[in-house]
């Protein structure tokens, strides 16, 4: 079983810096990619940004490209999201999740694509 647990949401304000961590469980990390979503209030839940196996390929949603940084560590089963120039609809839930199939030329982005969540941290930007 794969667990995911996300960290470093808080309250910030606009201009603001966060940097969001999802530590994972398993002893397969370094096959997974890794994505991050969010989801605001009442609206459904968004590709953020994803990362191959070995950070050799990133992907962002237009919204985040260019604020945003996703970054991983095999060696401590952790993968992270940078997020600067923060602005008040950036607030979400955000949440870490994983992909195990193991496809190495794919990059997903899709939720289908995800077998495994985290349970979110919140991330509030106050204009």
């Amino acid at each position: 079983q794969v667990q995911l647990v996300e960290s470093g949401g808080g309250l910030v304000q606009a201009g603001d810096s966060l940097r969001l961590s999802c530590a994972v469980s398993g002893r397969t990390f370094s096959r997974y990619a890794m994505g991050w979503f969010r989801q605001a209030p009442g609206k459904e839940r968004e590709f953020v940004a994803a990362i191959n196996w070995n950070s050799g390929n990133t992907y962002y949603a237009d919204s985040v490209k260019g604020r945003f940084t996703i970054s991983r560590d095999n060696a401590k089963n952790t993968v992270n999201l940078q997020m600067n120039s923060l602005k008040p609809e950036d607030t979400a839930l955000y949440y870490c999740a994983a992909d195990d199939s193991g496809r190495r030329y794919y990059l997903p982005r899709f939720e289908f694509d995800f077998a495994y969540w985290g349970q979110g941290t919140q991330v509030t930007v106050s204009s």
